[in-house]
């Protein structure tokens, strides 16, 4: 891991004890970010860490996406901090879970949500938002009453 990679996941990070997860996803900018924010409202004990597989490609650039964050405010979730960081395989190694939120291409051990974009049923803007962070959220939630 780059000296800026780990100074950014620990600048986000918590200094929990309890287990480690890894949320990854394309872009870093999203779902994976959203999930992390989520665990982290719902489990502060935990370990929490995302990044993405694609996140140096053109169109992956920038910050989190802002309408993400803002449906995840109304919950009490914040991930308004999140920077879009690239996956460390070393950093995944040494999760007891990595979590792969949608359609990202990582070939490393993990569990894989397909997660429907609402958008594919016509549902738009804050709504298709907070459809996908509910979606996420009921996964989280079940993730840490699996493992504990």
């Amino acid at each position: 891991m780059t000296d800026s990679a780990a100074a950014q996941l620990t600048a986000t990070t918590p200094s929990p004890s309890g287990p480690k997860v890894l949320y990854l996803c394309n872009s870093n900018r999203g779902k994976s970010q959203m999930a992390a924010a989520l665990h982290k409202l719902r489990a502060p004990d935990w370990q929490v860490y995302s990044a993405g597989v694609k996140v140096a490609e053109p169109g992956n650039s920038g910050d989190v996406n802002r309408e993400a964050a803002a449906s995840l405010h109304e919950i009490g979730a914040d991930m308004s901090d999140g920077t879009p960081t690239p996956v460390d395989p070393q950093l995944a190694a040494e999760m007891d879970y990595v979590v792969i939120v949608g359609g990202a291409d990582y070939a490393g051990p993990a569990i894989r949500w397909e997660i429907e974009d609402p958008s594919v049923r016509g549902v738009e803007g804050k709504e298709r938002l907070r459809q996908l962070r509910d979606d996420i959220d009921s996964r989280v939630q079940a993730l840490i009453a699996e493992a504990t």
